[in-house]
């Protein structure tokens, strides 16, 4: 069902965050995610000549996580191609402190404790969760056989009472996942 119709109104702004699971040849995989903000206007901005005219990115912005299907990560690059200040670039390589922790539960959160304010970036940290969601969305059907139910038991571990389909209660998991079903 799409969205009711909206009132009359005018594009000022387009985020866009694209996000890719690669597997790479070397049986790692490769979570690539992208923001770009763009205006349909021109900005006023000193460090880019003045201004950053519109339809021209005033945020480009992009993570690569490298992974086992353990999800354990083996290394991140980040770059800031385009941005409103010249030192947003400076703080990419912080993103690295991520290489060795491991996507599941809590993973976010001990990501915002090491890249949170003032040791990170909001937009690359904005990124996060999406490659984390992309990862496990990559990775995770590699995990089990077609028809022996293991993709969803795989799952289970990442998904139980992430939401009203996962939760322990749900119809769902009453189904496909009864040793994880606790009745209401």
């Amino acid at each position: 069902m799409p969205l009711s119709k909206p009132a009359r109104r005018s594009a000022q702004h387009t985020r866009t965050v694209t996000c890719t699971g690669y597997l790479r040849d070397d049986q790692l995989w490769d979570i690539e995610a992208r923001m770009t903000d763009i205006k349909t206007h021109d900005v006023d901005n000193a460090e880019r000549g003045g201004y950053v005219a519109g339809g021209e990115a005033f945020h480009d912005i992009s993570i690569r996580v490298t992974l086992d299907k353990g999800l354990y990560i083996h290394q991140v690059e980040a770059v800031i191609d385009g941005s409103p200040f010249r030192m947003c670039s400076q703080i990419t390589s912080a993103f690295k402190k991520l290489e060795g922790s491991r996507i599941g539960p809590g993973w976010q959160k001990q990501a915002r404790a090491l890249l949170g304010g003032v040791a990170g970036c909001t937009h690359l940290n904005d990124l996060l969760p999406v490659v984390a969601t992309t990862a496990i969305q990559a990775i995770w059907p590699s995990s089990g056989k077609e028809g022996d139910g293991g993709v969803l038991k795989e799952g289970a571990k990442f998904m139980l009472n992430s939401c009203h389909v996962w939760g322990q209660s749900s119809d769902m998991v009453k189904t496909y996942l009864p040793e994880h079903y606790i009745d209401k």
